[in-house]
């Protein structure tokens, strides 16, 4: 297995470097190299091309090397399948947008958590990621941009003076992120402090691991707190998400509005919108019912909080339907009527299937790997 000098400290990268009779002053070069997130070593111009070549024989740059890379016909969104020096894949997406730049990240390889709209679970766990890994993934989409800098596509201008680098990151990827909590927070620490990505623009989301919305407390930094929350009930939402049956919404709500009390921040309620196809194979709404809309207002009101609808993204394994654009937008309507704060996200990079774990599982599915 290749060394993935990404993985080593400053002084084993140096002895790293001067074991192979190269002077010290080369391990700070590839280091730069390293932090800008350079996929491999014939990019490093400064270092001389029989270093390089030494170098490719026995190293790799990063801990996850592209496998796959999508872009969505408007050129906004960049899809990563990437795989880990195991063999294990992730995912990870760019997204440029009007106020900024951002990596939506993969926190595990698979998920535990077996939602039953999800395409992430249906492989399973595989392990958690380190801090290494997750931070890797926006040295991967930093170097995409630096090469939309250093190409003729025209750079979206938005309103962050970020000079086109990753502004805001979302651990929405495939896994539970409270699941793999200390390497979440290590890497959360080192974007803050390594690359400048400030607190109130990186966003956790958990299906409802209450032991870790209280580690956050504890922790204490002001990021964003998202659940997914995705039904009024737990009677409905056992039915979708089998964590209910250990945290019930009540206890995994009143962790979170201490989160958001505690450190001054609102909280994003996830709320995927899901038909099923009744017997007359007409689709039917699941969890988006007027009924639905008063109970989620109800439990909602007067709170410091947004609700992000999320149109569901078919998964061919999943026995879910796709609501129409009409019903989206009425469940929308009556939760604003009751006073709730409530948008829904747009949709991103649909013609490249950006939704989580969609690309890793597609893969498998040509390897012959097993979706069940």
């Amino acid at each position: 297995m290749k060394t993935i000098l990404f993985n080593l400290t400053d002084a084993q990268l140096e002895q790293y470097i001067t074991d192979m009779g190269q002077p010290k002053f080369r391990a700070r070069q590839i280091r730069e190299w390293l932090n800008r997130g350079a996929p491999d070593f014939s990019v490093m111009g400064n270092i001389p091309d029989a270093l390089r070549t030494q170098l490719d024989a026995c190293a790799q740059t990063l801990p996850v090397r592209i496998i796959r890379r999508l872009v969505s016909s408007d050129g906004e969104t960049t899809k990563f399948l990437l795989e880990l020096s195991d063999g294990e894949q992730i995912e990870c997406v760019l997204m440029r947008t009007t106020y900024g730049n951002s990596v939506c990240v993969s926190s595990q390889a698979g998920c535990a958590m077996g939602c039953k709209f999800c395409a992430s679970t249906l492989l399973g766990l595989r392990r958690n990621l380190t801090s290494n890994e997750i931070f890797a993934q926006i040295l991967v989409a930093q170097w995409e941009l630096r090469s939309d800098r250093l190409s003729d596509k025209p750079i979206r201008p938005n309103g962050d003076a970020n000079n086109g680098d990753v502004s805001h990151i979302v651990i929405m990827g495939t896994g539970e992120p409270l699941q793999n909590t200390e390497n979440v927070i290590d890497f959360i620490e080192r974007a803050n402090h390594d690359m400048g990505i400030g607190w109130r623009r990186i966003t956790v989301s958990t299906c409802g691991i209450v032991p870790g919305i209280e580690r956050l407390i504890q922790w204490g930094r002001p990021i964003n707190l998202a659940i997914s929350l995705h039904a009024p009930t737990d009677e409905l939402r056992s039915t979708i998400m089998p964590i209910n049956n250990k945290y019930k919404i009540a206890q995994v709500m009143e962790a979170a509005w201490r989160f958001t009390d505690l450190l001054n921040r609102q909280l994003m309620i996830e709320y995927i919108l899901l038909g099923r196809k009744d017997e007359n194979g007409e689709t039917v709404l699941y969890n988006a019912t007027p009924q639905h809309a008063d109970l989620l207002s109800d439990m909602l009101r007067g709170k410091n909080c947004m609700v992000n609808l999320i149109p569901w993204n078919a998964v061919d394994e999943r026995q879910f339907a796709s609501p129409s654009g009409n019903a989206v937008h009425r469940f929308q309507d009556m939760l604003i009527k009751n006073g709730i704060h409530t948008r829904i996200r747009r949709e991103r990079g649909t013609d490249i299937g950006s939704a989580c774990g969609q690309l890793r599982l597609n893969n498998a599915r040509n390897r012959g790997g097993d979706t069940n």
